[in-house]
C-alpha cells in the first residue's frame, strides 16, 4: 500500500487502457479492501488481457467461465460481467469523444481538482462531481459506477488531488500540475 501511494496513487492518468484498468479494479473492490485488490493486480492483468478495451469486449461465456475459475481474481460473475459490458461501453464513449480520457477528464474539465484537507477523516468517500460522473455513467450503460467507486477512482487517476496538505505526494503532483 505504501508503494502505491507513494509512486501511484493521484498521479494524473490519461491513457484509455490504464483508465478503463483503475475503472473495472475500483468495481472489483467494492465490498473489499483496495490491498486485496492490489496483491491481485497482476493476475488481473493477466486474466483481463493487460485490460485492453478491444479483448475484453470481444470476450463471451467461454471467457466468463475461464475467469470464474481464475482463483487469482475476484470470482462475482456480477463484477466479471459488468467488466465485460464496461469495455464494450467505454468503446462507444471512445467513439462518440474520441477517447475515454477525453469523456472522462471533462468533469473535471481537465485538470486535476485539489483539496486542502488536513486530516484523513475529512476526505468525502463521494462528491456532486462523481455523483454526476456516477449518473452519467450508468445512463450510458457502465456498471460497478457508483458515487463512492467514482470517486475512488477519480482519486487513483488523479483527477482529484486529496493528498492530506502535510503529504509529500501533494506537493509532488501540485508540481506535476504545473508541468502539464
Amino acid at each position: 500500500m505504501r508503494a502505491y501511494h507513494d509512486r501511484e496513487w493521484g498521479t494524473p492518468v490519461h491513457n484509455d487502457r490504464r483508465l478503463f484498468e483503475f475503472l473495472i479494479l475500483e468495481g472489483m473492490q467494492a465490498g473489499l479492501s483496495w490491498d486485496t485488490i492490489l496483491r491481485k493486480r497482476g493476475n488481473f492483468r493477466r486474466a483481463f488481457s493487460r485490460f485492453d478495451p478491444k479483448k475484453v469486449a470481444r470476450y463471451t461465456a467461454r471467457d466468463v467461465r475461464r475467469l470464474m475459475a481464475d482463483a487469482g481474481i475476484i470470482r462475482n460473475r456480477m463484477k466479471i460481467l459488468a467488466a465485460i459490458a464496461n469495455a464494450r461501453t467505454l468503446l462507444e464513449v471512445q467513439r462518440e469523444f474520441g477517447s475515454f480520457h477525453r469523456y472522462i477528464w471533462g468533469f473535471v474539465d481537465g485538470r486535476p481538482l485539489v483539496n486542502r484537507h488536513r486530516t484523513l477523516a475529512q476526505i468525502p468517500a463521494q462528491t456532486a462531481v462523481s455523483v454526476a460522473m456516477s449518473k452519467d455513467l450508468r445512463r450510458r450503460g457502465f456498471h460497478f459506477v457508483g458515487p463512492t467507486i467514482c470517486y475512488a477512482f477519480m482519486q487513483a487517476v488523479g483527477m482529484v488531488n486529496d493528498h492530506t496538505v502535510d503529504c509529500f505526494r501533494r506537493a509532488q503532483l501540485a508540481k506535476l500540475r504545473i508541468a502539464n
